[in-house]
């Protein structure tokens, strides 16, 4: 059928063809400040001097008192903080197997004991953190192999030096220091040196180890001028290579974890360089960078669930960088929903606390219902906001190449009810062997066969395919993108185009329109939790108080069957017979159990 938006196409098209060769271009980046000034001018002389002087203390203070959900993220630190005074320190294992986890748990545990010394004055709080910090610095090593674990503990070491800093003795300021630049610094600066890959990527290690070695380099930064110079320099240098990333419009291909861990380490060198320098060099000024926040608001949906592509869980978790972000750029949208988030989590985030930001917006109803993200070819359709029972539909295309991919091009979930009908997985265990090469992708949860999408042949999609979202129309009555995934099958599929949408606001439709080079098996998989009774072209699935009414509208010889693998249950479409061309349209329609399931009049075609 005539489709209209043909200019929201053309706008897809011209942005898609400025991403393929995205460049860094800020002109504040294109040759760093650092380069042609001193990047130390204008240094905070004093302790503290990161995310938090002295001189922001009193409105946290009294954000504390006067909010009441900073008052109770407060109360929870407190607990938080009290309860560490009787645990352990952190136990490491033998050195060579990583320290990731225990340097993410030292630098969560002196956050938390120093910021609640500087709210409180208690001195348990000082002690503790230093014999947190104490067992760290006797490690022989940080474990510079794999250089987060360097990056998260210098950064732990960063703040307990300049947070803790006007109540250490001065032996205990000079082994932390020490230890900082032992174990810290100096392996960074053989890094650089040696243009380790993280120099250069543009993914989220770039934006946790150069922010935490930097950080680490403010922190000493009056002690060792020449060291946290060239660091600085450097850490300048490299960060456009993933902020690039970012643009054109604040998508992350990673997914929403790695969004969330490299976006949060980069806020926290930008208020680190603000506190410490009164200078971004123009960070915050990448490109997209301004609206990164709506990409969380768009992944989260309405059940509480994120659309987890890549290696994430579907946990939202608390976003600290949320209330800075709001702040930064004026969205009070983005303080809205960190202060709900943070409300409501198990664990208190130091930085919720800090940068909370109480000029907040609450409700979302501006933002669009749908919302495509261009550099990654990502969509996200939803018939309201701050409504439990809305539809949701996450759909992407992307590049199986970027990091941490998963082989999932043409995926979706969906929400309605207050259920997540069609989910994704999660991650594998990141440790498993060869599970960070092309190994991955013979993992279960990595491969095609545990995603949403068509498996043809029972083979995986090649793993340097690409997939573009080439239409988009956002309309109340049909909202719907399309993706060309004709690439992800060479040698078998010469052109596959799936269309996906949500019609009149109460159902979800996806078309696959299919032509193979020979004679293929191609079958069609939705993974889900819920009970599920198939009878031909019919499928109700059951959950909670709630049914999904499906239909397969065509072909008419296609039946929905049910397999189970890997103990995950998927609704399948059978085609009975190899095919070389395909048109199937099926018609997904929620309800309440026990009510008439609602008509549904519209449809489309692929002309």
């Amino acid at each position: 059928m005539p489709m209209p938006g043909g200019s929201m196409t053309r706008r897809l098209l011209l942005g898609q063809l400025g991403v393929a060769g995205m460049a860094f271009r800020q002109p504040a980046l294109g040759q760093p400040l650092a380069l042609k000034s001193d990047p130390l001018a204008g240094l905070r002389p004093s302790h503290p001097r990161l995310i938090l002087p002295d001189t922001d203390l009193p409105r946290v203070r009294a954000l504390t008192r006067e909010h009441p959900v900073a008052r109770k993220l407060r109360e929870n630190l407190e607990r938080e903080a009290d309860k560490l005074q009787t645990t352990a320190v952190t136990d490491y294992k033998p050195a060579g197997s990583g320290l990731l986890t225990e340097s993410r748990r030292v630098l969560d545990r002196v956050y938390t004991l120093a910021l609640m010394y500087r709210l409180d004055g208690g001195s348990r709080y000082l002690d503790r953190a230093v014999k947190e910090l104490r067992a760290a610095a006797l490690l022989p090593n940080w474990n510079p192999p794999h250089f987060l674990d360097v990056a998260e503990m210098t950064h732990a070491f960063a703040i307990g030096y300049d947070w803790l800093y006007p109540g250490l003795a001065p032996s205990d300021r000079d082994w932390i220091r020490d230890a900082l630049i032992q174990k810290g610094l100096n392996p960074a600066v053989a890094a650089y040196k040696e243009s380790a890959a993280w120099v250069s990527a543009p993914h989220h290690w770039n934006l946790v180890c150069n922010s935490g070695i930097a950080m680490g380099a403010l922190a000493v930064a009056d002690e060792q001028p020449d060291l946290a110079r060239g660091i600085l320099r450097n850490a300048l240098d490299s960060l456009p290579h993933a902020l690039a990333t970012y643009a054109p419009d604040g998508g992350w291909p990673e997914g929403p974890a790695f969004w969330n861990y490299g976006t949060r380490y980069l806020v926290y060198l930008l208020s680190s360089l603000e506190s410490a320098l009164d200078n971004d060099f123009g960070l915050p000024g990448a490109k997209g960078f301004d609206r990164t926040g709506t990409f969380r608001l768009d992944f989260i949906g309405p059940t509480g669930k994120t659309f987890n592509f890549g290696d994430a869980t579907d946990d939202p978790v608390s976003s600290a960088q949320m209330f800075w972000l709001a702040r930064r750029f004026n969205q009070p949208v983005y303080a809205g929903a960190e202060q709900r988030d943070a409300d409501k989590s198990a664990h208190t985030d130091p930085l919720d606390i800090v940068w909370f930001y109480k000029d907040a917006k609450p409700e979302r109803g501006e933002e669009p219902l749908d919302q495509v993200f261009t550099g990654i070819h990502v969509a996200f359709l939803r018939t309201a906001w701050d409504d439990p029972n809305a539809l949701f539909l996450g759909v992407k295309g992307g590049d199986n190449k970027t990091n941490r991919s998963h082989l999932d091009l043409g995926t979706f979930v969906f929400d309605a009810g207050g259920v997540r009908w069609a989910y994704d997985p999660g991650p594998e265990d990141s440790n498993a062997p060869g599970y960070l090469g092309l190994k991955r992708y013979t993992y279960f949860k990595a491969g095609t066969v545990a995603h949403n999408t068509i498996l043809i042949d029972g083979e995986n999609q090649d793993h340097k395919a690409e997939a573009r979202i080439v239409h988009f129309e956002p309309a109340p009555d049909l909202s719907w993108v399309e993706i060309d995934l004709s690439k992800t099958y060479p040698g078998k599929v010469k052109q596959w185009q799936r269309k996906i949408g949500l019609a009149q606001s109460r159902a979800l439709i996806v078309q696959d329109i299919l032509e193979a080079e020979q004679p293929v098996d191609v079958l069609w998989s939705m993974l889900t939790e819920a009970d599920i009774a198939v009878s031909g072209q019919t499928a109700e699935l059951k959950k909670n108080d709630w049914t999904l009414s499906c239909e397969i509208r065509s072909p008419h010889h296609a039946v929905f069957d049910v397999v189970t693998i890997e103990n995950v249950k998927k609704l399948v479409v059978r085609l009975g017979s190899r095919v070389t061309e395909l048109d199937l349209n099926i018609v997904m329609i929620p309800h309440k159990t026990g009510q008439p399931k609602p008509s549904v009049t519209r449809d489309f075609r692929l002309v």
